[in-house]
């Protein structure tokens, strides 16, 4: 099943350069092996297929560095429920979706496993390149505990839906070496409360410092690092002094978390387009309304805490953290971030910045020899008009992954 990469000459591009975000005029390229190997204005190799790019700009696929590819619905105790092979086929519909919209490697934060993924590389299932974390590691009572008050059942033996439960450094070390073990590419910790999740607040700061560094230390031992879920200042500023690389949501940071951020050079993963649409179609999806109406705390506090944050010079990464059926909405993004943004700082964000964060720089997020061939190619200019990313259906014209074309509507 596994698809091997017939060699593919690209001709008559017009290439973006996401890093000096600008377009370079027709270019060339000869792919080998689902890599890379010329870019050139000059002719290059001739390969066993051969397209015509006839002028389409051509970029990196995108990264989405916050998703959760099994959550088809987003009532989590009822994902805890649903039979895995049942899961799994929902989830290849969501994948085979973000594939078409643009996205050739995402990072999944909190439910997706190695057989997923070897799934996806083996091409049983159709969808971009899944880096993944495995469960999500929360504290008992935090964001991942998704017992309801009257509930009793033991969560620290129920590793179903996105997260597993861990109390104390060692439960912490265990939890992290066994998602490790599994294959995770990092770690997932839950540091404060969140929307989704029946019994905490948004402003509680979960694990005891002593946790955090326990898994810190657990992902350098194993050459990773850990991502941590939070929102409020004293939540990221903890997560931030404990080691942790990358903030995911953080809508209610300021300027003692900026400054945190700019020292230890992490990442901010704003997921803006989950909390503009969850208020209004969260119920629809399938979480409770007590839940859902937690959101409205965020959702303005995050445009303008995200638009200080860049101003600042705090490197964003792209990520979007939809659920059920609002994964739809996954290039809202790029609109929500116009607002502070320009094209070619939100397209870097979701190439070269997320390759960054991924650990994966010169392999994803830009065309130069050696990369991966991981390529989408556009009718019009983004750099001009972001819409242009916006509308796979009108613009997307070509997507490949590691040299494997899955669409050519040229």
């Amino acid at each position: 099943m596994t698809q091997t990469p017939r060699s593919l000459t690209l001709n008559n591009a017009n290439l973006l350069d996401v890093r000096a975000g600008k377009l370079t005029g027709a270019t060339n390229l000869y792919i080998e092996g689902g890599r890379i190997r010329e870019v050139s204005s000059s002719p290059v190799s001739q390969g066993e297929d051969v397209v015509d790019l006839d002028g389409a700009t051509l970029m990196p696929g995108l990264c989405d560095a916050h998703v959760h590819v099994v959550a088809a619905t987003a009532s989590f105790p009822d994902l805890m429920r649903w039979s895995p092979m049942y899961v799994t086929a929902r989830a290849g519909q969501i994948l085979s979706g973000m594939l078409m919209r643009g996205f050739t490697t995402v990072r999944d934060c909190g439910g997706a496993d190695h057989g997923l993924v070897q799934a996806v590389e083996e091409g049983y299932l159709i969808g971009p390149r899944v880096l993944f974390s495995g469960h999500a590691i929360s504290q008992t009572g935090g964001h991942a505990d998704m017992r309801d008050k009257g509930e009793d059942w033991e969560a620290s033996t129920c590793c179903a839906g996105l997260g597993r439960v861990a109390d104390g450094v060692p439960e912490v070390r265990k939890a992290c070496r066994e998602e490790l073990r599994k294959g995770a590419h990092f770690i997932k910790i839950m540091a404060s409360g969140g929307v989704s999740s029946p019994t905490d607040r948004i402003g509680n700061t979960q694990f005891a410092r002593e946790e955090i560094i326990a898994a810190v230390e657990e992902a350098e031992a194993a050459e990773t690092y850990v991502a941590a879920h939070v929102y409020t200042a004293r939540a990221a500023n903890r997560a931030l002094e404990c080691g942790v690389r990358s903030i995911e949501h953080g809508n209610l940071i300021d300027d003692s978390t900026i400054d945190l951020l700019l020292e230890k050079k992490a990442f901010l993963v704003p997921t803006m387009s989950t909390h503009e649409v969850l208020g209004a179609e969260g119920v629809a999806g399938g979480m409770p309304k007590h839940m859902c109406d937690k959101v409205f705390e965020i959702v303005e506090a995050g445009h303008k805490t995200h638009a200080h944050a860049h101003s600042r010079g705090v490197k964003m990464v792209f990520g979007t953290d939809l659920l059920g059926p609002m994964h739809r909405h996954q290039l809202l993004e790029f609109k929500i971030r116009s607002a502070f943004q320009t094209p070619a700082e939100i397209i870097r964000s979701a190439t070269v910045n997320a390759a960054e964060l991924f650990q994966l720089e010169g392999e994803i997020g830009e065309v130069v020899p050696g990369a991966r061939a991981d390529l989408i190619a556009v009718e019009g200019d983004p750099l001009s008009d972001i819409t242009v990313l916006q509308e796979p259906d009108r613009y997307l014209k070509f997507v490949a992954k590691d040299g494997v074309i899955f669409r050519n509507a040229l």
